[in-house]
This record gives C-alpha cells, structure tokens and sequence, in this order.
C-alpha cells in the first residue's frame, strides 16, 4: 500500500488525484497621540517564539539515508519511490510510518517549490528519470502562490507569472492548448494565468524579432551581439 500522490509529488502510486504540499517577535508597546513609546517593563523582553514542531523521525532518517534526494535540497521524487524505499530499507523504513513521512515531506512547502520550478523526478540515487507532468508543475505553482499571497500578494504574484511562463514552455503545449487545460473558476488564478501567457507570447515575439533581425544583418552571432546590445549568451539563447 503506497501513500497518496500529493500536488505532482510522487509519494507513491495509490492515488494519482494531483493535490499540493507545506512546512515569528514583538516588543510591547505604548502608545501615545504623537509617538509610539517602548514600554519601560517590556524593554528587552520578546514575546515567546512558538516550539517548532518535531520532525517526523522517519525523515529524519530519508535524510541520513539519501541526502541529495531529502537534505538541504529537495527533489522531486519518481513515481513509485514508495515502493522502491520499502524494498531498499525494509528495517529501517516501516512502511506504515514510511507513509507518514513522505505524506508530509511531499506536503511540505520546499517540496512543492520542487514541484513548481520544473526539476525532473528522481530515483533513490538522485537521478533524473522522468519528467514532472505538466499538471502537477501547474498545481505547485498554484498552490505556492497561495501560500505565498497572505503576506506579499504583489510578489507572490510576480513569482506564479514567471513560474507558469517557463510551466507552459516547458509543457510542450500551445498558449491556448495550456489555457484550455487550466482555466480556472477562480478569476483571480485565472488572472495569473492569463498574464503568465501574455508574458509567452511577448516572449515568442522577441525571440522571432531578433532572429529576422539577425538572419537580414548578415553578421556573426558575436558581432551581432555587440550591435545590438545583447550579451552573448542571451542572443545564442535567443537565436537557438
């Protein structure tokens, strides 16, 4: 028995529904008409912090056992690596709490933010082996911006435009084959979404410009570069 796939994070293969993963002090003050005054008694006194909560053991232990998939930087993990970890580490991961583990770990912000940014999926050994499908790259990228909107909307936003711009190049799709498959009820997701396609198409059209632009100046990519402005490796990229 495999634990659910959660938001394109592929925890294991029971469920394949795409539903997204996640993982502060003042000082007391007085105030008056004209000024805000630090209270004499509250003077270097913080508020307390709130415990963190505790880590799961078992991923406390993914951590020690695969480092690249589970430390500092989290991967998208393959289909099926459920699965997979039972039978590499039957002792040391039960699978029941192995469940458990993997269920918040691909829940957990970092993980999405995997998701989101369109890493391939990865094997124990930290290989790539498949790409992460377009629909779980799209519902990271929601769920981020979700995340992300309660305490700076405006760059919260900024971040899912640029995010979905590269979701849809990457997804092999066109501009009105990625909004017919992602049109959402929600006017504002819509919203972002409509933006992060006008930011593609903006994009085409500059890449199509400097290539006629290129293929009528009769010049070498270097000096076409230094003609018009463009680093080197910008206008390569662009001329590709």
């Amino acid at each position: 028995m495999g634990p659910t796939k959660h938001g394109g994070c592929a925890a294991g293969s029971a469920n394949r529904s795409p539903a997204p993963c996640s993982r502060l002090s003042t000082k007391n003050m007085t105030m008056t008409q004209d000024s805000t005054v630090t209270s004499p008694a509250s003077r270097g006194r913080r508020a307390p912090r709130k415990a963190p909560r505790p880590v799961h053991p078992l991923l406390q232990k993914l951590f020690e056992l695969y480092p690249r998939l589970f430390g500092a930087r989290f991967l998208p993990l393959k289909v099926g690596v459920f699965e997979d970890l039972v039978a590499a580490q039957p002792q040391a991961l039960p699978a029941a709490e192995l469940k458990v583990a993997l269920g918040l770990h691909t829940r957990s912000t970092r993980y999405i933010e995997a998701v989101a940014s369109g890493l391939a999926r990865h094997d124990l050994q930290a290989n790539p082996v498949e790409p992460v499908a377009p629909e779980h790259v799209h519902h990271a990228i929601v769920e981020l911006y979700k995340r992300r909107s309660g305490k700076a909307p405006e760059q919260a936003r900024q971040q899912a435009v640029q995010l979905l711009a590269a979701a849809i190049e990457a997804s092999g799709l066109s501009r009105e084959g990625y909004r017919e498959r992602f049109t959402s009820p929600d006017d504002n997701l819509q919203s972002v979404l409509e933006d992060a396609l006008s930011m593609v198409a903006q994009k085409k059209a500059r890449r199509e410009a400097v290539q006629n632009a290129f293929q009528a100046s009769g010049k070498t990519v270097a000096e076409f570069a230094e003609m018009y402005g463009l680093d080197l490796m910008e206008a390569k990229r662009l001329l590709a």
